[in-house]
């Protein structure tokens, strides 16, 4: 069941992909990584062996799902921020199903055909499950959740797609989260720590290339939506990682001198050669660093996991209510 369709983000994609390509530099939110081919690519980046996230991150799951659930209450709502094809939430699932008859779960994505397909094949193979499925972003989609505010909620947040926002925005962010939430809900998410330069470089540079193809949709997407004129063979995806400010930053990068037009702007932009076009950040974090920007966002930590390596580590929070 869905609930609510996206918005429609054709005027914000225009007026993004504009500002971005006359900023200097040159930069396209990440945002708009995730139609449904970019959703498709990324669930298989999800399953390469360079990609430890999500392997650290299932670890875990399948060890502490039970120990998660004991801090909720009982007949919980299951929300989760961007959730793609929810395999790994199945685990979350399962661990609330085995203590109560059904379950109302609400998966927010941007990618409305992802959340139908995924909806059916979780429908499938759970039959106490409810869905309320809501295709927007995830501000829209709490907001459109507000209905719900006399049932207690576990919001997810996995994958450590807050590694996207700089600690500064996701701080806010997360702020706006606690202000939705009652006493009595909690949020888990997932972060990616900090770690040896080379094992983050490969998980973002894989030898099978789906990164960059993912990366390169991009421009794929703004062809096909936007009328954009852009050749692919023209751009390179790199990823690096900035020891400084802790983060994997991704760039797409002109081979050439170059000029590409996009009829929905009815204009070119130029690109130099080796000009880079940043598309994402991915911020790693200590656990100091969660706990920093957990107190700005008025967040108490309840408990802290990490997987055999300590290279992934799931918290989960309650609003600060001291």
């Amino acid at each position: 069941m869905i609930i609510t369709d996206m918005e429609d983000f054709t005027d914000s994609f225009v007026k993004d992909v504009d500002n971005g390509l006359n900023d200097i530099p040159k930069h396209i939110p990440c945002v708009y990584f995730y139609d449904y081919t970019g959703s498709i690519l990324f669930e298989k980046i999800c399953q390469l062996p360079e990609y430890y996230l999500t392997q650290a991150e299932t670890e875990i799951l399948e060890s502490q799902s039970k120990r998660i659930i004991t801090t909720l209450p009982d007949n919980v709502m299951l929300v989760e921020l961007g959730s793609g094809s929810s395999v790994k939430t199945r685990l979350i699932i399962e661990a609330l199903l085995s203590k109560s008859d059904k379950l109302s779960y609400s998966p927010i994505d941007i990618s409305r055909k992802m959340l139908h397909e995924s909806s059916i094949s979780l429908l499938e193979r759970y039959d106490n499950l409810e869905i309320i499925s809501v295709a927007a972003t995830y501000e829209e989609g709490l907001r459109k959740l507000t209905i719900f505010n006399e049932q207690a909620k576990l919001i997810l947040w996995l994958g450590s797609s807050i590694g996207n926002f700089r600690p500064a925005e996701a701080s806010r962010f997360l702020g706006n989260i606690a202000a939705t939430m009652k006493p009595e809900d909690c949020l888990l998410i997932g972060f990616d720590l900090v770690k040896e330069k080379r094992i983050l470089e490969k998980a973002y540079n894989d030898s099978q290339n789906v990164t960059a193809e993912f990366n390169l949709n991009l421009l794929s997407r703004i062809n096909r939506e936007l009328g954009g004129e852009f050749d692919l063979g023209r751009f390179t995806h790199q990823a690096l990682y900035n020891e400084e400010e802790r983060r994997i930053e991704m760039y797409l990068i002109s081979n050439c001198e170059q000029n590409v037009y996009i009829s929905a702007m009815n204009r070119s932009y130029h690109f130099g050669i080796n000009e880079m076009v940043h598309t994402e950040n991915s911020c790693k974090y200590s656990p100091e660093a969660i706990g920093k920007i957990a107190n700005r966002a008025g967040l108490q930590i309840l408990e802290q996991w990490f997987d055999s390596r300590h290279y992934f580590n799931l918290t989960l929070f309650k609003p600060d209510n001291r």
